[in-house]
């Protein structure tokens, strides 16, 4: 690995607009579970007798909050993980001048915490979440308070409530059957196209729209990190099946010896 490593390197040392794509093998290394691992919240099903997918939709959501949010506070919500490697390594080369922005798949605001500052989120994010009736906006902690889980005629449950009027609470995040917001995909796609190198790193590319968004680049500089191939290894230029973060840790290594 390590002459990739170095090719790596000195494309990044070559580029001055470089994006990062990325997914969620991102996050598995601050322990929040791949969503479609085999090992990961699929294994949900047999305790709620649903597919991840129909509970994380929004005619569900609309029909069920409650069940809804006692499996979003269960498998999506990770309050206390921690930026990793690849997390401090992108934030570093953004304040390097280096890196342009970063196009995220997840949800989990991580990218924002270990210090970037130019992150576009295509799934929104479980930090942000607002009153469905009045648009009070509200943090992670306060969906998290029991306190603000009981509905109006005082019954305790998982679905918070607004504090302003009483209406439902949700998160800001893209739920199935739901488009992604057009100002994000605007911008994700401007980052994308204006870049002169892109990193790709930590998804399987098979969740579209969002997958799709490789298709913007024009560049000559496509590298692929992942872990297991995917239907894009062939038009990269340089192709790691190893963790993101191992691999941008060894970048920066390389980069100062």
């Amino acid at each position: 690995m390590q002459a990739q490593i170095e090719k790596l390197a000195a494309w990044i040392e070559k580029s001055d607009k470089v994006v990062f794509f990325g997914g969620a093998g991102v996050s598995t290394e601050s322990g929040i579970p791949d969503f479609r691992s085999e090992s990961g919240l699929y294994n949900a099903k047999a305790k709620y007798g649903r597919s991840p997918e129909e509970i994380i939709s929004r005619s569900f959501f609309i029909r069920d909050p409650e069940t809804f949010y006692a499996y979003y506070k269960e498998n999506l919500l990770y309050p206390g993980a921690k930026p990793n490697a690849a997390h401090l390594k992108l934030a570093e080369l953004e304040a390097a001048g280096k890196l342009r922005a970063v196009v995220t798949q997840n949800i989990d605001g991580l990218h924002q915490l270990g210090g970037s500052k130019t992150v576009h989120e295509l799934h929104g994010s479980v930090l942000r979440n607002f009153c469905m009736d009045c648009g009070a906006a509200y943090g992670l902690a306060y969906l998290l308070d029991p306190a603000h889980c009981t509905d109006k005629k005082g019954k305790a449950g998982s679905v918070p409530w607004c504090e302003k009027c009483g209406g439902m609470v949700k998160p800001d995040v893209v739920l199935y059957e739901e488009p992604l917001d057009g100002s994000v995909m605007n911008k994700a796609e401007a980052a994308i196209r204006e870049a002169d190198m892109l990193i790709v790193g930590g998804t399987s590319l098979v969740v579209y729209p969002a997958a799709g968004f490789l298709n913007y680049f024009k560049g000559e500089r496509l590298v692929l990190i992942n872990k297991s191939q995917t239907e894009y290894d062939r038009r990269a230029g340089l192709v790691i099946h190893e963790a993101i973060g191992e691999v941008l840790s060894a970048v920066s290594h390389a980069s100062s010896s």
